[in-house]
């Protein structure tokens, strides 16, 4: 097995989890809230939630987004803890809720970065995925249509992705009556980057391999990738489809540069296993990151 430094960190516990949480939060929140004042505010890109509500306010009615981010997240957050678990469910939001408008406020008249919509969305979208993929790992939320959605899955029964995609769309639909089609279209770009980034924050990039492999000489192979490839195993009970017949499915994680390794393993004791890789979003534990 892969040998692991004794100094590796350990998951973090207690006042150590809380301050790293808290740092999540608001570094998150004032990331989001800069990516918005740079380009998505004055490119007029409404990519969904509280804030692209906010967009279409300031440019139709002249009220500062700041204004109507505390007007709507306020009232939301008090309704979360009402209905969704009181001050055990609060605590974890209330610090996104009320710094992020308080961020857009402080960088309200920092320059836009760029004029054009196509990379306001982009960078925007980037921007704000990061923003909020952090504040998601600490286990909180910067309030908006994210509580409304969780109030009405409770309360409905309707999945909160579904929920989601219906406010961040008919806020996009909204922009398009309030700018153009093609804002909204813009509108859109931003939001599917805002998704992929949020993705990505949270589960990584997929750098990590799982291996399946179905071989007639699984006790070989197995020991050769306990000690050639340096890799646990898992065996697996299976039967073949067609035949019904009982046989072990190794199971095996690497890294992306022990995939070469780990087929030329395999290949050179049964050159006739069946090895299926595809990617692991994320992987804890031994041998890999600790969270």
């Amino acid at each position: 097995m892969t040998q692991i430094d004794s100094k590796r960190r350990q998951p973090l516990e207690g006042n150590a989890r809380f301050f790293l949480n808290l740092f999540l939060v608001l570094t998150g929140s004032a990331l989001v809230a800069i990516s918005y004042n740079l380009f998505l505010l004055p490119n007029q890109i409404a990519s969904g939630g509280v804030s692209g509500f906010a967009t279409i306010v300031y440019n139709t009615m002249g009220i500062a987004p700041h204004i109507t981010l505390w007007a709507l997240n306020i009232p939301l957050f008090l309704v979360g803890m009402l209905l969704l678990g009181g001050w055990k469910y609060g605590g974890k939001t209330i610090v996104g809720t009320l710094f992020l408008p308080l961020v857009v406020w402080l960088t309200e008249d920092w320059a836009p970065l760029t004029s054009d919509p196509l990379l306001a969305s982009l960078f925007g979208g980037i921007g704000v995925g990061a923003g909020l993929g952090l504040v998601f790992r600490s286990g909180a939320s910067t309030g908006g249509t994210d509580l409304a959605a969780q109030v009405i899955n409770k309360y409905t029964g309707i999945s909160l992705g579904a929920c989601v995609f219906f406010m961040d769309g008919l806020i996009v639909t909204l922009s398009a009556f309030a700018f153009s089609i093609e804002l909204a279209l813009f509108a859109l770009i931003g939001l599917f980057i805002t998704g992929k980034t949020i993705d990505v924050v949270q589960t990584g990039l997929g750098y990590d391999k799982m291996a399946f492999i179905i071989t007639s000489e699984e006790g070989k192979v197995k020991e050769a990738i306990l000690h050639d490839v340096d890799r646990g195993v898992t065996k697996l009970q299976a039967s073949g489809g067609f035949t019904d017949d009982e046989r072990p499915v190794l199971m095996v994680v690497v890294n992306r540069n022990e995939v070469a390794l780990l087929k030329r393993t395999v290949q050179k004791i049964d050159h006739q296993a069946f090895v299926v890789v595809s990617n692991a979003t994320e992987v804890l534990g031994r041998g890999f990151k600790m969270d």
